[in-house]
């Protein structure tokens, strides 16, 4: 299969960014007729599946961004569909110029100097300040009544062909299958973890011993392997399955690399770009789960910032029969903590008795918000020391932050079954 541009230039960023940047501006000359000058690649951590950076173009500065999929030049259908979102009323910035050609699917904006919501909450992880914290949370109550509203407003039965055709299982189901056969075990799910080594301060495990083994974390014995996620993730979250909650209108993929952050006369507000995953019929209990994962249990540090994070964090791993016990004194910061009960109160809560009300809440619906949110930090990078950027402290952290939003503990309760029974539409 011949390399697409996109991905070919986001292979270069990191190795030759002087051919990168001409050839970047030979697509953007190609594709909208720009005169392209000073490319400047963004190296920023939270560009796990995408490139962006600046340009300048007939005297003015320019941000562009794309998301770049393996096997992108095979698949069918557009990644970018930033009306959508518009129509439905969601704040959302609209590029200047938009490809959504297979390969070579990119947004163009007009630069900003707003901050992005991530470097917000990054610094407030880093810094605590009640005042900060207070404007984040302000802003992502904000947003998250605009999202029910929205998510109300567009909620309505679907097909499973109807919702098989939505781009966001890209980032869930086609992760787990190959992308030419469709069949299990496939794509990211084999080539990270199927017959690998996972190495542990203190352990190193072969795959068939890893994924068959209990995670006990700081005393917690969580009831679901590895293994049995995956195996629990590749059936449910099949596509042609998720059609039993409804669809609605979506961004999809909002972690807060994708939100702005301003204020306005001293308020705070957010704003989407990058609409890669956007969608009318996206499966309801999907729609947020990413955000959820990926803007509050990601950090902490430990996903985007492994090295940091393995300064500022310790995690010791021991071998017990059938069991992987790791013990860390990693945990979710003041600000993450209160931005999950923001978004369990304004946005979960309501449209899951939405949901119920209308007939439309499946008796497995936690059991569908579990399984996606541990595909989010599993399949959007390798989570296996040394494989990328992750160590031996930053893995066994994400193995246990995935086995937590995963699988229910055996016993006592912890940050998502928390936060499950605070959404539960039969809890008074």
């Amino acid at each position: 299969m011949t390399e697409s541009r996109t991905a070919e230039i986001r292979r270069l960023a990191r190795f030759d960014e002087e051919r990168g940047h001409a050839l970047l501006a030979d697509l953007l000359r190609d594709l909208f007729g720009l005169t392209v000058e000073n490319v400047r690649f963004n190296h920023d951590q939270y560009s796990l599946n995408s490139l962006n950076g600046f340009f300048d173009a007939d005297g003015r500065a320019y941000f562009f961004k794309f998301h770049q999929e393996e096997g992108e030049e095979e698949m069918s259908g557009e990644y970018y569909r930033a009306d959508i979102l518009a129509k439905a009323g969601l704040p959302v910035d609209q590029p200047v110029h938009m490809s959504v050609q297979p390969g070579e699917q990119i947004l163009i904006y007009r630069r900003r100097t707003d901050p992005r919501f991530s470097d917000v909450l990054r610094a407030l992880d880093l810094a605590p300040d009640p005042a900060g914290e207070g404007l984040a949370f302000d802003a992502e109550r904000g947003l998250s009544v605009r999202l029910l509203e929205v998510m109300r407003e567009t909620l309505h039965p679907v097909t499973p062909e109807a919702v098989a055709e939505e781009p966001i299982h890209r980032l869930f189901y086609e992760r787990l299958i190959d992308p030419r056969s469709q069949t299990l075990p496939g794509g990211r799910y084999e080539s990270f973890y199927i017959d690998q080594t996972f190495r542990f301060p203190g352990v190193t495990l072969e795959w068939d011993d890893f994924s068959r083994r209990q995670l006990v974390v700081n005393g917690r014995r969580y009831k679901r392997t590895v293994g049995e996620l995956f195996e629990a993730a590749a059936i449910r979250l099949n596509p042609k399955r998720l059609a039993d909650a409804g669809g609605v209108t979506a961004h999809g993929d909002a972690h807060n690399a994708n939100v702005w952050y301003s204020l306005q006369d001293g308020e705070p507000a957010l704003s989407f770009f990058d609409p890669a995953f956007a969608g009318r019929d996206v499966p309801s209990l999907l729609a947020e789960v990413k955000s959820t994962f990926h803007n509050i249990f990601a950090h902490p540090l430990w996903l985007y910032d492994p090295a940091e994070a393995s300064k500022r964090y310790s995690a010791l791993a021991r071998l017990e029969p059938g069991a992987l016990v790791i013990d860390t004194n990693w945990d979710l910061t003041s600000v993450r903590q209160g931005l999950l009960q923001v978004k369990a109160e304004a946005l979960w809560r309501p449209f899951l008795a939405e949901l119920k009300a209308k007939g439309l809440l499946p008796a497995d619906w936690r059991e569908v918000i579990r399984l996606a949110l541990f595909l989010c930090p599993t399949l959007v990078m390798n989570l296996r020391a040394k494989a990328t950027s992750h160590t031996e402290i930053s893995s066994a952290i994400g193995f246990s932050v995935a086995v937590m939003v995963g699988s229910e503990p055996e016993e006592g309760e912890d940050h998502v079954s928390t936060f499950l029974d605070a959404i539960d539409p039969d809890r008074a």
